[in-house]
């Protein structure tokens, strides 16, 4: 019998979010879906994690998939885009929870590595190695949605493995992980 999975990746972003899909059938990937939710025009930032929230949910109840892997953000030395960025992972992370969609966080350098074995590579070094992995025709113009994808290959490289990074299975695992964090 084989075994078949769906991965959702996703790179959670404020102004585009990307994400990609792919289906795992017995131990090879096959290439689903790639595309970005474009979210500049909107100015209130609550608007914007609505709309994460909701299209996370309508991937998921669309594709029904079995994991989530979402880029973790990294600290960079503006501390409000690393804000906006936690609460859009955030929002992300608990579409996929409000499912109970298992959760996987993978930092940008652990992608990176994963997919190109540098975990310096450029946006347009992974894009191209996604695009002759997975045999894209083409390439977005914007390269989040082939940072979700790779997130999600990312996830399909390390599955099992023992140390796969943060990973959540429900809300209550969720609390949980992060209880110690919460009772400071």
């Amino acid at each position: 019998m084989k075994e078949e999975r769906i991965i959702l990746g996703i790179d959670p972003g404020t102004t585009i979010m990307g994400f990609g899909l792919i289906k795992v059938v017995d131990k090879k990937m096959e290439f689903l879906q790639l595309n970005e939710l474009l979210l500049s025009k909107y100015t209130d930032p609550y608007i914007k994690l609505k709309l994460i929230f909701e299209r996370t949910v309508e991937l998921i109840d669309t594709f029904h998939p079995d994991e989530i892997a979402i880029e973790a953000p990294f600290f960079g030395k503006n501390v409000q885009s690393m804000l906006k960025l936690g609460r859009a992972q955030g929002v992300a992370m608990a579409a996929g929870l409000s499912r109970e969609v298992p959760i996987t966080e993978y930092l940008p350098k652990k992608i990176k590595m994963a997919i190109t074995g540098n975990g310096n590579a450029s946006k347009e070094q992974v894009a191209k190695m996604l695009q002759s992995l997975l045999k894209l025709k083409t390439l977005p113009k914007n390269l989040d949605s082939t940072d979700g994808l790779a997130a999600a290959v990312c996830h399909f490289y390390n599955s099992g493995k023992i140390e796969t990074g943060k990973s959540y299975t429900g809300w209550e695992a969720f609390v949980k992980q992060n209880e110690k964090r919460v009772k400071k």
